[in-house]
């Protein structure tokens, strides 16, 4: 049986309302122990058939190739499109779930032009006076969003690959900041970095706060 594809079924509803600019709005980076998490918000103009055409789907359904010669395409046929980020410091501050909602506000409001409506993976951003429709595994059943996964992807990954020069040894360019068995190992050899998550369970341990705090009683 095929697989369907994406397609712009939940924009329709908002366009059909008369809200011609719909921003598909979708993170990437929750999981990994270092690096920002990504945020990503794309308007494509309504029943644009050649969106249909790239291949756009949930980013991690895609290589890594795939996803690279997508972003370039997409972004040229955006209507408007922007990326923003959280970093590891308002990670740590906010918890990742509110750093998430963070990125992706960052990304909507640096839109221009504006959009008037959101289609959103999972997600809703609260204290945002536009209409709003979260949709879960929105990245594989909406173009704007599958589209929104593919830049927040991409360019998070171009961070931690450019990370990796910054911070040698880690190998940041492999694993992107994700808990492999060598990052793991990298992390309890050299500590912590500037990039690495301290809430973070493996990072805490590697930084020996939480035996800090068990001797503070805290």
């Amino acid at each position: 049986m095929a697989t369907a594809r994406p397609d712009f079924e939940f924009e329709r509803v908002h366009w059909r309302a008369g809200l011609v600019r719909v921003a598909g709005v979708d993170e990437a980076g929750a999981g990994p122990l270092a690096g920002p998490v990504m945020a990503a918000a794309v308007i494509f103009a309504p029943e644009d058939a050649a969106v249909a055409g790239l291949g756009i789907d949930d980013s991690k359904k895609l290589t890594e190739a795939v996803r690279t010669a997508l972003a370039p395409l997409i972004r040229a046929r955006a209507v408007a499109c922007a990326v923003a980020a959280c970093s590891p410091a308002e990670i740590d501050r906010h918890n990742i779930r509110q750093a998430c909602l963070i990125a992706m506000r960052r990304a909507v409001d640096a839109l221009a032009p504006a959009a008037e409506a959101l289609v959103i993976d999972y997600r809703r951003l609260p204290d945002l006076a536009l209409p709003q429709t979260s949709i879960t595994r929105g990245d594989a059943l909406s173009l704007s969003i599958g589209a929104a996964s593919i830049l927040a992807k991409t360019t998070r990954d171009a961070f931690m690959e450019a990370a990796d020069a910054q911070y040698p040894g880690y190998g940041f360019a492999r694993h992107k900041g994700y808990g492999t068995p060598e990052h793991l190992e990298a992390l309890a050899r050299l500590g912590p970095c500037p990039l690495h998550r301290r809430s973070y369970a493996p990072v805490r341990a590697a930084a020996g706060l939480d035996a800090v705090q068990a001797t503070l009683g805290l």
